[in-house]
């Protein structure tokens, strides 16, 4: 079999990011390969019910599903089967007990799970507040936030393996005594960087607020109330946080226990870091979607759903997600067992929006929602009907008979459908992102080597090459704009059906959202995005609307709000000078250094001593960084190493803003204990100094700040607020309540 349709882009993700690598860091096999080691992998799990089973064959099967971009699994499973490591699920949940011994075995276990390429939720709803007493020591308890710190810390050493981020979601339940500390514990951007953080909102926190009363606060240890807050406060004090930077999110936690299929083992507490995977303490989840745009066939009348396809999909794609488990080499004992015990699958789609392009269907229309509905409705039928076939030869999961469906006929798999962030996935797929509308129609891409070029999406670009439409001025104009309905030289029907994520309302994000959580399991990874002229009572309408509509959760970011915007949209002056729009421009070299340099050295106190950074310039510009530690040692190899690829990136044409930006706030475990340090480590002091005479060459004189240590508060606050990929430096998109790189492939859940 061959991959025949996967665009440049998604064969670049697939290079860098899955492909098995030697030592020197060189792939060891093909695309081909590695789906081929991936079917042959997890087919072999049908041995273990027939001895005799032909699961050659079944390879064979699932192997042309994912070759075929129908469906594609979550990515520890690309990355991992077959490999050494093993271990292919994406989300674990970890419980946090409220005790020094049972919160550093979470932080152990989340760093094993994060080391094999895992995600991890946790509540901290169980620990008990700030101040209180703790018998055992006479001392006080430092509160969860202090220790959210602790589970951030560990994830940045480990960055699993180096294959994927650490990414975790943190959960505080609205009536516990911190829940102030908690929303605003992301006020600053920098701040708990490896966390997405939820409040766990309850039925009587929301009728406390239509009634507009106060609910009490209780404390997890004992269970009795300790005081009262004002629900209208609180609530507005979430829209607040989550309108200045889009967290906290919020979850819905009476609902998730509802639909929670397995009430015997306790109560769900926790999400997956992107909100759509509800689990219970110790169990994980093995993802993967389906790639709507696939699902459809063109007829003499235009395209259509192949029906008939889209269930021999589903029946796949459920029998290769139950496989997974069975092959999967978990991180901990625990973890095993428990997901053994309720065999849970979260099957999604991608591509909704592209989907919806080939029918002639606008996103923001009525017809979209009833569209969503009928094809998720489809895909829970089909694919419960997927399981109980299975179960008729391997058994029901252990725990049926003490599951919500105990009266029903038997289930190989206690949750079937959820809908995940496909954000690398759907790059490999080369199509829109799970059921979020296309951002941006024509964006700027970045590549590793800084050179740029405008990609356009291959819908409409087919549409306007049909229609004789597809030149470079049209190009230019839907570059520059946020929505093609501005551009009045485009005809009226591609106008209405080519949505944008900001044609969207609110409103019908949370429709959209809703007529798919009609009929997922679990829940929907989605992003509610606002225009940057959104209004704090347009966050609080959402949020209300996600709750009265049946949503699990939602997450909102608006445009904005953090200056790294979710694709780098082009501004019209830059569009204007864009050429070669399909075209990669030629590599760039650095330039030579300078004979004569002219510049500033900067003494800065690190966690280990004094660091001297030397920033030189020349008539274009900053050109070079030097470091030299002082007499009390600290880290010469990576603070030189450090400055040269920052000096190469300088010299190379790479906007220093976009250097210093991609090191600061960059923390070594030497500057946790020390006060009074200005900086939190070595790359962070280098990108201080950086800011410093990049601020002085751009005014001309030192008032900047360069010697009183301390940027103006303004230039300050836009530094705080950019957010740009960690690994290319590109602008980040939000999306399924997730962040990922369209340029590189980066995300943060997978």
């Amino acid at each position: 079999m061959t991959v025949q349709e996967i665009n440049a882009n998604g064969l670049e993700v697939l290079q860098r990011r899955y492909l098995a690598k030697d030592e020197q860091g060189q792939p060891m096999e093909t695309v081909e390969q590695m789906f081929h080691r991936v079917a042959e992998t997890v087919a072999k799990a049908d041995t273990k019910y027939d001895g005799a089973a032909d699961w050659q064959a079944v390879a064979e099967k699932f192997e042309k599903m994912i070759t075929d971009l129908r469906f594609m699994p979550n990515s520890p499973t690309l990355m991992n089967a077959g490999r050494p490591l093993g271990q292919l699920s994406a989300c674990f949940v970890l419980p946090v007990g409220d005790s020094m011994e049972e919160i550093f075995d979470a932080v152990k276990y989340a760093a094993l799970i994060h080391k094999s390429g895992g995600g991890t939720g946790f509540s901290f709803s169980r620990l008990r507040p700030q101040g209180a007493m703790v018998k055992s020591t006479g001392g006080v308890a430092s509160g969860p936030v202090s220790f959210m710190r602790v589970f951030n810390m560990a994830t940045e050493a480990v960055k699993q393996g180096g294959t994927r981020r650490g990414a975790n979601m943190g959960i505080l339940r609205v009536d516990h005594p911190d829940i102030r500390q908690f929303i605003h514990c992301k006020s600053q951007n920098s701040d708990i960087t490896n966390f997405n953080i939820s409040v766990g909102i309850t039925d009587a926190f929301m009728r406390a607020l239509a009634e507009q009363t106060e609910y009490p606060l209780i404390d997890p240890k004992s269970g009795q109330a300790v005081g009262r807050e004002n629900a209208q406060d609180i609530f507005e004090q979430i829209v607040e946080a989550a309108w200045r930077n889009g967290e906290p999110g919020i979850i819905f936690l009476d609902r998730l226990n509802r639909d929670n299929p397995l009430p015997s083992l306790g109560e769900i507490e926790s999400t997956n870091p992107c909100g759509e995977q509800p689990l219970l303490p110790y169990e994980s989840c093995n993802l993967g979607s389906i790639n709507l745009v696939k699902m459809l066939r063109q007829t003499e009348s235009g395209w259509e759903i192949d029906y008939p396809l889209l269930a021999e999909t589903v029946a796949d794609a459920v029998h290769f997600l139950d496989n997974v488990i069975d092959v999967n080499n978990y991180p901990l004992p625990m973890i095993e067992e428990t997901t053994k015990a309720g065999r849970k699958i979260g099957l999604g789609v991608m591509g909704f929006a592209d989907m919806l392009l080939y029918l002639n269907v606008a996103y923001n229309s009525p017809e979209a929602v009833t569209l969503a509905g009928e094809i998720m409705g489809f895909i829970q039928s089909e694919g419960r009907k997927a399981s109980r076939l299975l179960a008729q030869s391997r058994g029901a999961f252990p725990l049926f008979a003490q599951s919500i469906y105990r009266d029903e006929e038997p289930l190989r798999n206690a949750t079937i459908t959820t809908i995940a962030p496909t954000g690398t996935i759907s790059m490999i797929c080369g199509v829109s992102s799970g059921v979020e509308p296309v951002f941006a129609y024509v964006y700027q891409r970045n590549v590793m080597d800084g050179t740029k070029f405008l990609e356009v999406n291959p819908v409409l670009r087919r549409v306007l090459r049909e229609r004789g439409l597809d030149n470079e001025e049209t190009l230019k104009e839907i570059a520059a704009s946020d929505s093609l309905r501005h551009i009045p030289q485009l005809p009226e029907d591609i106008r209405r059906v080519f949505v944008a994520a900001h044609d969207v309302t609110p409103e019908q994000h949370v429709q959209i959202q809703a007529a798919f959580q009609q009929y997922t399991d679990n829940a929907v990874s989605k992003t509610v995005n606002f225009p940057a002229s959104a209004s704090k009572e347009d966050v609080h309408k959402t949020y209300l609307a996600a709750y009265d509509s049946g949503c699990k959760g939602v997450t909102i970011y608006r445009d904005g709000s953090r200056e790294a915007q979710v694709l780098n949209r082009l501004k019209p002056e830059e569009a204007a000078k864009a050429e070669n729009l399909t075209q990669t421009p030629a590599k760039v070299s650095p330039r030579p250094r300078p004979v004569i340099t002219q510049g500033f050295t900067e003494r800065v106190k690190i966690g280990c001593g004094n660091l001297y950074i030397t920033v030189n310039y020349d008539d274009s510009g900053i050109c070079e960084v030097f470091t030299s530690t002082g007499k009390a040692g600290g880290c010469p190899s990576q603070s030189e190493a450090t400055a040269r690829l920052a000096s190469i990136a300088l010299r190379s044409g790479l906007d220093v803003k976009e250097i210093y930006e991609q090191l600061k706030g960059i923390r070594c475990p030497s500057t946790i204990r020390q006060q009074g340090l200005q900086c939190t480590s070595c790359p962070d002091a280098i990108a201080k100094v950086l800011a410093k005479v990049d601020a002085y060459i751009k005014n001309g004189h030192p008032a900047c700040g360069l010697n009183a240590g301390e940027l103006p508060k303004g230039k300050r606050q836009a530094m705080d607020d950019l957010q740009v990929c960690p690994d290319c430096g590109a602008k980040l998109e939000h999306e399924g309540g997730c962040v990922t790189c369209r340029s590189c492939g980066f995300s943060r859940c997978g």
